[in-house]
Formats: structure tokens, C-alpha cells, sequence
């Protein structure tokens, strides 16, 4: 959209458009598109009773038209199309939905094998929301200074898994220093969404990617080998003529608006061979002469990757 302000009929006012750099609750930090100091911004009260099943009606990366208000800040009035956006059941049980950020260009999963230990099923969730958002996803594996033997073998079977589906694997260590410049370059010109569990390193690889952003960096719990959040609210941080989306860590990540018969859609491998199997509705799961249960038997899908497809699958079916 190339309007920066115009009149607005509906409200005759005029009406100016930024873009969504921090919320905080019910307060939004906007950059004006002209140019301009940060705005401070809240929601016009009517937006939220328009049956919006999000806890989040505006996310970091939205567009929106606001108006100047006598005292400075800004209030919202709509919210423009989104090109894509990540989104999440906001609880397990819970019927909303959480908006994590909006218009990426690409999503960086940020995960670790140990300290704490990223599992694939978590990788896959997410991937398959970036496939069904049409957003490139890039699998990043921080901490690798803390590898031994083991570990390292362990990383290069995931490696060899995630490379054989079509996503790019890096290794990094925020730390150490070790991948950072390559994957600065990766960041240039672009909206790249940082996601993953608390104490996987994010705000730490934020800060080495960019040091002037100075982001707050917390531990891993020594008893329980978990993450503690450091990172409270969502924000988009300005970068090499790009942006960089710093997320709260996320313990799950349910997935909603879903179908089951298209999950297998957004898992390239098996996108791959379903045009084989012999029902045009096979859900590979339990149909006769079904390709993609042969591919997995055949060792070109990969068990772990197909049993997190039957887990998602699962999911969806309890709902």
C-alpha cells in the first residue's frame, strides 16, 4: 500500500498509516511511513467487538491507519491486509488464536539439542504453518560450543532430515560468534521472524547479529534444563534496510485453522509422492496402497518426520 495519509470519509478525519514495531498490551509503538518520531498508539474500543477469535488483534509487523490525537498518541483505527502472518492456538484448550508477528519474509526457527532441548515435533509445527503462510523457513541451531561427539552426530541426522525436505539448516553460536556473519547476510533487505522456546539463545543471536539492539538475555534453568523468558512482548527491530521480529519463547505451539487432509500438503516430502497413493483422499494413515506409507517404509520419508505428521494429525482430530 503506497498511501501515507489521506482523508477518510468514514470518520472525517484525516487518517495516517505506520507500521508496528512493539505491543505492549493495549499500547503499540508505530513508526510512521513518512517518516517521523514513534507513535504511541492504542485501538479504537469498537475494533475489538468485530468477533475476532484473536488475543491479539494487532501484531508487530501489521500496517495500520491511526489518527493524531490531541494529547500526542495515536489511535488506531483499522488494521490493512495482511500478506501472511504466524499464528498459534493461544493456550491448549483454549478456542483464540495469538497473531505472533505479521508480513514476514522469513522465519528462523531457532532451536538447540541441548540446554534445552528443542524436539522435532516443535520444528514441525512451525514448519508447517511457515509452508501454509507461504513463508521461507530457515532452521537455525544455536549453541553448537556446547556440542560433543554426540550431539554432533545427533545434528547431523536432523541436518540430513531438514536438508532432504528443503529447508536450510545453520549452525551458530551466539556466544562464539561462529555463523553469525553468514547468517547477517541472510537478514539483509529483510523481515525475518525469530521463533523458538525460552533459553534457546534468540535475544542473545539478536544481539550478535546486531549488537547496538542490547536485548536482555537470560539463563537456563539449572534444575529443569528449561529456558526462563526474557523476552516479554514481541518486537521488530530495524536492520540492514530489514527487520529482525524478537518473540517471547513459546512452550508449545498448537495449530489451528487446519485441516487434516491437508496437513500432508505442507510437509514437502510427503507432498511429493501423495499424487501416487490410491485414494485421492488418502489421509496416510491408514489407507491400503497409500505411496506415502511406502516412502516412509522406503526410508525416503523420514520416520521421525512422519510420526510428527500423525501426532499433528492427531491434534486436529481431538479438536
Amino acid at each position: 500500500m503506497d498511501i501515507l495519509f489521506f482523508y477518510c470519509p468514514r470518520y472525517r478525519i484525516v487518517m495516517m498509516q505506520g507500521l508496528v514495531l512493539r505491543t505492549t498490551g493495549s499500547w503499540y509503538k508505530v513508526a510512521p511511513s513518512e517518516g517521523g518520531s514513534l507513535i504511541d498508539c492504542r485501538l479504537r474500543g469498537n475494533y475489538r467487538l468485530r468477533g475476532n477469535k484473536q488475543t491479539n488483534p494487532i501484531a508487530v509487523g501489521d500496517q495500520v491507519l491511526y489518527v493524531i490525537q490531541e494529547d500526542g498518541t495515536g489511535l488506531i483505527s483499522e488494521v490493512c491486509d495482511r500478506r501472511n502472518y504466524i499464528v498459534r492456538r493461544a493456550t491448549k484448550l483454549s478456542k483464540q488464536t495469538h497473531v505472533i508477528a505479521s508480513n514476514i519474509d522469513q522465519l528462523c526457527i531457532v532451536a538447540t539439542l541441548g540446554f534445552p532441548r528443542t524436539s522435532t515435533g516443535f520444528i514441525d509445527r512451525l514448519l508447517v504453518t511457515a509452508e501454509a503462510y507461504h513463508i521461507p523457513a530457515h532452521i537455525v541451531f544455536n549453541k553448537v560450543d556446547l556440542y560433543d561427539d554426540e550431539l554432533w552426530q545427533i545434528h547431523k541426522d536432523l541436518k540430513s532430515i531438514y536438508l532432504h525436505a528443503g529447508y536450510p539448516v545453520h549452525e551458530v553460536s551466539a556466544l562464539k560468534g561462529t555463523g553469525v556473519e553468514d547468517l547477517r547476510l541472510l537478514m539483509q533487505g529483510k523481515t525475518s521472524l525469530f521463533s523458538g522456546h525460552s533459553g534457546v539463545g534468540k535475544s542473545a543471536l539478536l544481539n550478535a547479529l546486531d549488537p547496538s539492539l542490547n536485548l536482555r538475555v537470560g539463563e537456563v534453568s539449572d534444575w529443569s534444563l528449561k529456558g526462563k523468558h526474557t523476552t516479554t512482548f514481541a518486537e521488530l527491530h530495524p536492520f540492514a534496510g530489514g527487520y529482525l521480529i524478537d518473540t517471547p519463547g513459546i512452550k508449545e505451539f498448537g495449530m489451528v485453522d487446519f485441516k487434516t487432509e491437508e496437513v500432508g500438503h505442507f510437509f514437502p516430502e510427503i507432498r511429493q509422492v501423495l499424487h501416487e497413493c490410491k485414494f485421492a483422499n488418502c489421509t496416510h494413515v491408514h489407507e491400503p496402497q497409500c505411496a506415502v506409507k511406502q516412502a516412509v517404509e522406503d526410508g525416503y520419508i523420514n520416520s521421525e518426520r512422519y510420526a510428527n505428521y500423525l501426532s499433528i494429525i492427531d491434534s486436529l482430530e481431538e479438536e
